[in-house]
């Protein structure tokens, strides 16, 4: 029997999600947009994340497993060769996507054929599930492209484009350490639209615990991309904005572990609005998952 397309493929590489990967994969179960299919890829776990998993049968949903290592890049392009449908979306294993993230997005897509990739507002929340404040985003291409040299504030988990461009520019391989989505979109933005939809429709979990040795690391590649790209293109100027971009963002990094970091309060807070649209999207997510182990 052949089944029909879906219009959207939702890319999900799995790694030792632990106790959030249920709650992730019901969050986009309970979507209220239903064309979709949902690959879950396997990228080698040793945890038992996916017997949580195993009650959830909606044949929307392919798991896939090899048992190997092979990390995300690797994963991700993977689901671009394996996407059926006309728009890609991104969803990591221990991220919650709210119920109206897909059909709001898919809208904007259809509305306007001259975005590539929309992304969205996003919450932060802790490993309680508790929201700890907003990530940082820009609206439209020009504010999200004004300054390539400092990065580019687009959530990565929160995307969705054409299928076709994800194709077009793939993920960089060999993979740049914990950077795929700038160095993806520093080498398309100057070809591509972006947009990020002006709403919450996102949960981003941040881990209690900032691991100081891994952010240096990613700073350094994504300062390794910029140098390639603006190199090659012979972005001069742009190439000394990122070097001093770079080296500021490593003096703060620094300070942050050390001194102010003890002295500095958020001043990124949530409104009431939004802590109350998540405290209603975990409840009914808590709902569905309580049902369905009745």
């Amino acid at each position: 029997m052949i089944h029909k397309a879906p219009l959207i493929t939702v890319a999900m590489p799995v790694y030792n999600a632990g106790k959030n990967l249920r709650l992730a994969v019901l969050s986009i179960v309970n979507q209220t947009y239903l064309n979709w299919e949902l690959l879950i890829i396997d990228d080698g776990s040793s945890d038992d994340s996916f017997l949580a998993i195993a009650d959830i049968n909606d044949l929307r949903i392919t798991i896939l497993r090899d048992g190997v290592n092979r990390g995300l890049v690797s994963r991700l392009n993977e689901a671009i060769d394996l996407a059926r449908g006309d728009y890609f979306a991104r969803m990591d294993g221990d991220d919650v996507s709210y119920p109206d993230r897909l059909k709001k997005q898919v809208a904007a897509l259809q509305n306007n054929s001259k975005i590539d990739l929309i992304a969205t507002r996003v919450i932060t929340i802790d490993e309680e599930n508790f929201a700890t404040g907003l990530f940082p985003y820009a609206i439209s291409h020009n504010e999200i492209c004004a300054r390539p040299w400092k990065g580019f504030y687009f959530p990565h988990p929160t995307w969705m484009g054409k299928t076709e461009w994800f194709r077009k520019y793939r993920y960089g391989v060999p993979a740049p350490y914990c950077c795929e989505d700038q160095e993806l979109i520093l080498r398309s933005y100057r070809d591509s639209h972006l947009e990020t939809l002006n709403e919450i429709l996102f949960a981003y979990r941040v881990r209690n615990k900032v691991d100081s040795q891994k952010l240096a690391k990613t700073r350094q590649a994504v300062f390794k991309a910029q140098l390639k790209y603006f190199s090659s293109c012979n972005s001069w100027y742009f190439l000394l904005l990122a070097t001093l971009s770079f080296m500021i963002k490593s003096i703060n990094d620094f300070l942050n572990r050390t001194i102010i970091n003890h002295f500095k309060k958020s001043n990124n807070l949530l409104d009431n609005a939004a802590l109350v649209t998540w405290d209603n999207v975990l409840e009914n997510l808590n709902l569905s998952i309580n049902a369905r182990t009745l």
